[in-house]
């Protein structure tokens, strides 16, 4: 790979095709068919160098990461791509609620906040998710293609996911974007449906099915830091 050094965490899994992924912090992930040697994997790497460089140094140009939540009240939270306050109170109940522009939580220990909202997001992303992907898996019924199952759970270092058997796994994170990002995740792992791996094939339909789709990957990265 030249004079450049490329860090990567290196996983094994059962799969046909290897694949590298750059993280929002920089990170460099290659996931590797249980048969690929290391001479392969080299090969993969120096081959897509100028890509991973260029995808982190897309991430290091939003700048540093947001502080972590404290869960304070006067502290801003996102909703579907708006910013809410929060307002925080002891009393007999453990409940969130969002009126205006704040998020009301009342809770019997301030220790329960974070665990509140996150209980609530989620609430959220199951109402709102399968409501918002509707009418994309309407689109994708011209390709014989609809998925096993709409899932949803706190993920790492991915907004999205399809396994093999067809089930599509979105980020609980997604319900605080937009909603047209949580569309392209979702178009994006339709589109895996189709096309498996990120071929041209897997981008032209990318396209088709959302012309704008890389102005909103963009700003979920933005949104997300």
């Amino acid at each position: 790979m030249g004079e450049v050094q490329l860090p990567y965490r290196l996983i094994y899994a059962e799969r046909k095709t290897l694949g590298i992924s750059v993280n929002p912090e920089g990170s460099v992930w290659v996931k590797a068919p249980l048969t690929a040697t290391m001479e392969q994997i080299e090969q993969k790497l120096r081959k897509r160098a100028g890509w991973i460089i260029r995808q982190q140094r897309f991430f290091r140009s939003f700048g540093e990461a947001s502080p972590k939540r404290r869960y304070v009240s006067g502290e801003s939270h996102l909703y579907l791509g708006r910013q809410y306050i929060l307002r925080v109170t002891e009393g007999k109940r453990n409940e969130v609620r969002y009126r205006g522009h704040c998020f009301e939580v009342e809770c019997t220990s301030r220790d329960k906040v974070e665990s509140l909202m996150n209980e609530w997001y989620h609430a959220r992303a199951k109402l709102k998710f399968p409501e918002i992907a509707e009418p994309i898996l309407q689109k994708f019924e011209l390709y014989y293609v609809s998925p096993q199952g709409l899932y949803i759970q706190k993920m790492q270092h991915r907004w999205g996911s399809c396994t093999r058997s067809g089930k599509i796994i979105l980020n609980r994170e997604l319900i605080k974007t937009p909603r047209l990002c949580i569309e392209y995740v979702i178009v994006h792992e339709m589109c895996h449906l189709v096309h498996p791996n990120h071929t041209k094939e897997f981008y032209h339909l990318l396209e088709k099915i959302m012309p704008d789709w890389e102005k909103w990957k963009n700003k979920l990265e933005r949104i997300m830091r």
